[in-house]
């Protein structure tokens, strides 16, 4: 039974929505109408731990715990609308996200394409992942415990190739053995380098060896765990 309450507290998430894309995404140049649509559909505050559920959707990075851990964390509104615009996704996608966290990507990558695996090195998370989107009714992503980056991806490499990739964290580098689980036409998106300033970075696939990139806009976010980190320092 819905209260008055619940009317009233749905109410302001709605408006705290409409603000969200307004103000925080648009102005970001994420305008088309598919994203949109979708971030106004899919029910953010869902996927957001109790303790932070008021701040589902300001503008900024949310911790996944409570306590938080460092690095894990929901990116911001704005920057995964952008990586979501970016990878341009067609109905009849397979897809990979490394970085499941609440599962909050998965339901809008899983919600323009055909289905997702999703891999999460955190077994906590991952378990609440799963329960988010079963909560949300979707039902074409799969949630895997795992490290992704172990033994050059092979928990990924199961269901692959892929037509889209996307990485919900940065990395320093991207890993050949990661670029191999695109399909020909594939796109990747990710965000490398360092702080203080990494780079958004689109990968699509044009050959059997051979790849095309594009980075187009910078930000910043925490590391997804156990890439390649190389080192910074040159003679």
């Amino acid at each position: 039974m819905t209260t008055t309450t619940d009317t009233a507290i749905q109410n302001g998430f709605d408006h705290a929505r409409f603000n969200m894309i307004e103000q925080q995404i648009r102005p970001w140049e994420v305008l088309s109408p598919q994203v949109l649509d979708l971030l106004s559909r899919i029910r953010r505050e869902d996927f957001v731990p109790a303790a932070h559920r008021s701040l589902a959707f300001a503008d900024m990075e949310l911790p996944l715990t409570h306590p938080a851990v460092e690095g894990q964390c929901m990116l911001a509104p704005k920057v995964e609308a952008r990586l979501l615009q970016d990878l341009d996704l067609r109905p009849s996608d397979k897809v990979l996200e490394i970085g499941s966290g609440s599962g909050y990507m998965a339901a809008l990558l899983a919600s323009l394409s055909r289905s997702v695996v999703s891999v999460e090195i955190d077994p906590v998370l991952a378990a609440t992942a799963r329960d988010n989107l079963r909560n949300a009714g979707i039902g074409n992503a799969e949630v895997r415990h795992a490290d992704a980056a172990a033994q050059d991806f092979a928990a990924c490499s199961v269901n692959g190739p892929f037509d889209a990739i996307l990485l919900s964290g940065s990395v320093a580098e991207l890993p050949p053995a990661l670029l191999a689980l695109l399909a020909p036409g594939g796109r990747l998106a990710a965000i490398v380098g360092f702080e203080p300033m990494m780079r958004a970075t689109i990968v699509t696939r044009t050959g059997d060896a051979s790849f095309q990139t594009a980075q187009p806009w910078d930000t910043v976010a925490p590391r997804l765990l156990n890439f390649p980190e190389p080192s910074r320092f040159r003679f």
